[in-house]
């Protein structure tokens, strides 16, 4: 402690390197873990108990043409999904339409869905005034539907309930009905508040003039039934689809539990890859420790030969020199911890990233300071050791 108070600023640069890599390790990994669960807990707003169904990529020629224009889905299969498929509480149809929305003389370009009246509950949208649209509104082709808020403040300025109102879209008027509560952007950065929800058979008909439809929305009963309600809805299908053994499907099924292991899978290795980097400051601070120890062991030379000269074990000199370095190490990985915990606070409070810290990388990273110090100071502390004490009495 007294060889590290003579050299207080020396000492305070050597522990800089791992000052600086502790506390990017810590707001590294704090801002991946808190952009997964972020992203994650919006995904899982949509309901994890979410079932997709898509048609499968279309090929013509060993050419990929895409799923956009594939016809493979019809209502029967809706029908044989809702008699079939125990597992599924709620199914919905869905068509869209993109195009320009216009309000008297605004206009903005969104998205038009088609859907029954279960779809609300499946997606996990709720209405903020107004009501849904009724079976005989969808049986009728009605012209009505419901907005997202993103459509008031661009074409009604957020101002008024719009609940009475008219839209066009594609040239086709539509009485607003109702209204969504606000559910901000998901997970890929969607502004799931950018729509208009329209009965599928008013979409089907009115604006896209197709029989067909584009995608299939169910709900499972519960979380833990996803996977039995995929191989079912899988089962229908191929069923109504009169496919046969060994043939390819032509949909695809997918569940947002699925979305959004997959999408933590991606987030911890991008977390890992953004810790790797900032530990990479770690080695050099581990670097700087090694070299000030070899200057240490050559000022204090004739100090090692007088020590040994009065009976001082090689033992005892290495342990010095490697004590120095495991507390120029530790005492680094404190301070580091404490500023990695002030700049994610202060990150978080002033720019609102929701950035987390694990206690785990903490004592981590107290952990591993220690090591570095033992293993950057072992070789500088085993020279000092080794020192012939009529040598080290001699040097100048």
């Amino acid at each position: 402690m007294n060889a590290l108070k003579r050299n207080k600023f020396r000492a305070f640069l050597t522990m800089l390197g791992i000052i600086i890599g502790v506390a990017s390790v810590i707001v590294m990994l704090a801002i991946g873990e808190g952009s997964k669960r972020s992203i994650g807990n919006q995904m899982s707003s949509m309901g994890t108990n979410l079932i997709m169904v898509m048609p499968a990529s279309q090929q013509k020629g060993g050419v990929a043409l895409g799923n956009s224009n594939a016809q493979s889905m019809t209502l029967d299969d809706i029908k044989a999904i809702e008699k079939e498929c125990p597992a599924l509480s709620a199914v919905s149809p869905e068509v869209r339409a993109s195009g320009q929305a216009v309000v008297g003389n605004s206009n903005w370009p969104t998205s038009i869905y088609g859907v029954n009246n279960k779809y609300l509950n499946i997606r996990k949208y709720s209405i903020k005034s107004g009501r849904g649209f009724t079976d005989k509104e969808i049986l009728t082709y009605a012209k009505v539907c419901l907005v997202g808020q993103t459509i008031i403040e661009k074409l009604f300025e957020g101002k008024a309930d719009p609940v009475g109102q008219s839209i066009r879209f594609k040239g086709i008027p539509l009485l607003i009905i109702g209204v969504l509560t606000d559910k901000g952007e998901n997970g890929m950065g969607q502004d799931q508040d950018d729509l208009i929800i329209a009965p599928y058979t008013t979409v089907q008909k009115r604006i896209l003039a197709i029989t067909h439809i584009q995608g299939i929305y169910g709900s499972a009963v519960s979380e833990e039934k996803n996977s039995e309600a995929i191989a079912q809805v899988t089962n229908s299908l191929r069923k109504s689809h009169k496919l046969k053994d060994g043939e390819i499907d032509d949909f695809q099924v997918r569940s947002q539990a699925e979305l959004v292991q997959t999408f933590s899978s991606v987030m911890d290795v991008l977390t890992l890859l953004l810790g790797a980097i900032a530990g990479i400051s770690l080695l050099v601070g581990g670097i700087g420790i090694m070299n000030i120890m070899f200057v240490s062991v050559t000022e204090r030379t004739r100090e090692i030969g007088l020590r040994l000269s009065v009976g001082g074990r090689a033992y005892d000199i290495m342990m010095q020199f490697l004590i120095e370095s495991v507390l120029l190490s530790v005492f680094g990985g404190i301070i580091g911890i404490v500023f990695g915990m002030l700049v994610t606070y202060v990150v978080t409070s002033v720019l609102g990233w929701g950035m987390i810290i694990m206690p785990e990388v903490q004592a981590l990273g107290f952990l591993v300071c220690s090591a570095i110090g033992i293993f950057f100071g072992w070789y500088p502390a085993r020279k000092a050791s080794n020192l012939n004490p009529i040598d080290a009495l001699r040097y100048e």
